[in-house]
């Protein structure tokens, strides 16, 4: 088995905030930061001992940063897959690219986690405008239609919700001109999601489940420990486990799920890099989903996850930030802020995030609507 200690330099293919937090950590541990990013000074960049500011699909960069790494990992799933596989042959890439070709496409990912046995929405591939007619009339109304490919935050999805929006989907489909699916909408009480780490050796452990609440398609808040029962939380353990497992994933994937009102366990999607929703566990949780992926993807033992605290996560967009500034000074004091170093300020971009602790969600949720910025 390969042991990368510390010392060793981690390559990470992308710059944004999740490679930034990635490094942090990793600092902390002892280890070096390469990034490759096309943005100049990206977030990652900053506290990376180096950046190769290049294209994605830059092969001559991709070698650059394949030669001054021990190990290289990504920090968002739409990097070029191909950059991925071709590195695979010269340096060593744990998480490997199958996995990557597999969360970049809708299609792709819900035909393995059906194979495995994984309860997902009902979908069809959308190949001409008849089958967006077929979709509907098999699924019903609302329903969904998703790009296969790119979409995140609510982008690349339309909800077809009535006759009339039927019309709208099909200049959709033929103005996109990319791989659609149509899926059945499920009526949820809860969106869930659960961080798992799995390392070289096939060890995994879960994180504390996330519930989520959304805003416009955006992640507003994580709730921690979320709000269900003990048989719900066994049961989405066990689909993350089971997914983790059967993919034979390495490092960090988030597993998203809809509770639906039913009482059952739907994934969503996948994303095989640390996420959004596991920010809480910078600073409730004896490790950190950061220090977690390092551990995973580096050969070590994983860390403890429990939870020391109660928590919320809140995302901070373009147009929180200012306000946020403004009231610093009225922070709690068991409020943990995260910035991360973004240069524009951009209405619905994420900024940074704060992480709100304290005994009860009650108490939290009083400190939060007490600082009026998210209204």
């Amino acid at each position: 088995m390969t042991v990368i200690k510390p010392g060793s330099t981690i390559g990470i293919l992308g710059g944004g905030q999740l490679g930034r937090m990635i490094s942090i950590a990793g600092r902390n541990m002892g280890y070096r930061f390469i990034t490759l990013d096309p943005t100049p000074d990206s977030p990652c960049g900053q506290v990376a001992d180096r950046q190769i500011t290049a294209p994605f699909s830059d092969l001559t960069a991709a070698k650059d940063l394949a030669d001054s790494s021990d190990v290289i990992t990504y920090e968002f799933e739409n990097v070029d897959s191909n950059i991925a596989s071709i590195l695979e042959t010269t340096s060593f890439v744990p998480q490997g690219s199958e996995l990557l070709k597999i969360t970049q496409n809708r299609i792709h990912e819900k035909s393995t986690l059906q194979s495995y046995f994984v309860p997902v929405a009902p979908f069809m591939e959308i190949q001409s405008e008849n089958d967006i007619h077929i979709a509907i009339d098999r699924f019903g109304l609302p329903c969904v239609m998703k790009t296969a490919a790119g979409g995140y935050d609510g982008k690349g999805q339309w909800v077809i919700r009535s006759k009339d929006h039927i019309s709208m989907a099909i200049v959709a489909w033929n103005k996109t001109g990319v791989e659609m699916i149509i899926e059945k909408f499920i009526s949820f009480s809860k969106e869930l999601s659960v961080i798992v780490a799995r390392n070289i050796l096939g060890q995994s452990k879960t994180f504390p489940i996330a519930e989520n609440i959304h805003v416009n398609n955006i992640l507003h808040q994580s709730i921690v420990p979320a709000r269900i029962s003990k048989e719900q939380w066994a049961q989405a353990e066990t689909i993350a486990l089971k997914i983790a497992e059967s993919i034979q994933a390495v490092g960090l994937m988030a597993i998203e799920m809809f509770l639906t009102n039913d009482g059952e366990m739907i994934v969503n999607e996948l994303a095989p890099r640390p996420h959004n929703s596991g920010h809480f566990s910078m600073d409730a949780c004896v490790t950190s989903q950061f220090e977690q992926h390092i551990k995973a993807i580096c050969g070590l033992p994983l860390g403890d996850t429990s939870l020391l605290s109660p928590i919320i996560m809140v995302n901070i967009l373009g147009q929180h930030l200012s306000k946020v500034l403004d009231k610093i000074d009225q922070l709690p004091p068991t409020a943990k802020l995260h910035l991360y170093g973004k240069k524009e300020s951009v209405e619905n971009r994420k900024m940074g995030h704060i992480n709100f602790l304290g005994s009860t969600h009650e108490q939290v949720l009083q400190q939060i609507n007490n600082l009026q910025i998210w209204k």
